[in-house]
């Protein structure tokens, strides 16, 4: 099992680099009255790979321009990012074409070289998992599970509408970025939250009292709220990360796959007596120079696949 990547590991601002998932279909009600239409509706997720933080938006289909709707609206509340994180989705694949594509156009428009340069600037580093390898996203898979489980408990067998499922969104949305994540202090029952770091405090804290009465000379609001942020941090920083260390599973060491070993791929759509061999052309390094990703030449084409998902045929 390799070490965590480097931007689980970073104190960064929310969302600064994000996973991404689609999850659905559900069925929505798509006009009203006793013979009401049924549809689709899909929910995209987006998750902080720093605090794990959440955030939902319900989609109408799978197209590429309803995506980049969606991650506006993502965008324009939880502000930008630098990297983006998803698996080989053909929306996906799509969306960052198409970003590629609305950047170029505004760079070749522009005269104005330092507004040339911001919009350079905020390009989006968008980072594909292997094909075939979901645990390479296991931090957004398990997400998914949860809002699923959540969902199931809400809606049941109802058919709401987009609307309806807009709101019940948010609320799940609210619900798991209350979830504990470590203890906020040694001494204190209350844990710490993915919502201390988006907005200073738990869903379930109690208002605070207006301050705008107090003569400003005895507010030191400011140093306090600083201090607490920093407080969160450290926190997350001693507790939460050390929780994430352990390794599960993959623990013995092995020799790296090296090109031109014979293997046989692990389908699980192929009929019986169906084999899909072939050998690897390339292998895919980590940090680490370990090899967990390869790709393969067989008689149906080149696949790149993990580790996993092949086994290795001995020489005799």
């Amino acid at each position: 099992m390799a070490n965590l990547p480097v931007p689980r590991v970073q104190p960064l601002r929310c969302f600064r680099h994000t996973g991404l998932d689609y999850a659905g279909p559900v069925s929505i009600k798509i006009s009203s009255g006793r013979t009401s239409k049924i549809g689709k509706a899909w929910f995209a997720i987006f998750v902080c790979l720093s605090t794990k933080a959440l955030h939902i938006e319900v989609v109408s289909d799978l197209t590429t321009q309803t995506f980049i709707a969606a991650f506006k609206r993502f965008w324009s509340r939880r502000g930008p990012i630098t990297d983006l994180y998803s698996d080989n989705g053909t929306t996906f694949q799509g969306a960052k074409k198409k970003l590629d594509e609305m950047r170029q156009l505004a760079l070749s428009h522009c005269q104005d070289e330092a507004l040339a340069n911001f919009i350079s600037s905020q390009s989006i580093s968008w980072h594909f998992i292997p094909p075939s390898a979901p645990h390479f996203g296991g931090i957004w898979e398990s997400n998914v599970k949860s809002i699923k489980l959540h969902l199931r408990r809400v809606v049941g067998d109802s058919v709401l509408t987009f609307e309806e499922y807009s709101t019940i969104l948010s609320q799940i949305e609210s619900i798991l970025n209350s979830r504990p994540l470590c203890p906020l202090s040694d001494h204190s029952l209350d844990p710490l939250t993915p919502a201390h770091f988006l907005i200073g405090e738990p869903h379930t804290a109690v208002p605070e009292p207006s301050l705008l009465e107090v003569n400003v000379n005895r507010l030191q609001r400011w140093s306090q709220l600083q201090a607490m942020v920093q407080g969160f941090w450290k926190r997350w920083h001693l507790e939460y990360i050390a929780s994430l260390q352990p390794r599960n599973k993959w623990q013995l060491a092995r020799e790296n796959v090296a090109a031109g070993t014979l293997v046989v791929l692990k389908e699980p759509n192929l009929p019986p007596t169906k084999w899909l061999v072939g050998r690897t052309t390339a292998v895919h390094a980590g940090p680490d120079d370990k090899v967990r990703v390869v790709t393969v030449q067989t008689a149906r084409g080149i696949y790149k696949r993990p580790i996993v998902k092949v086994a290795i045929l001995p020489l005799f």
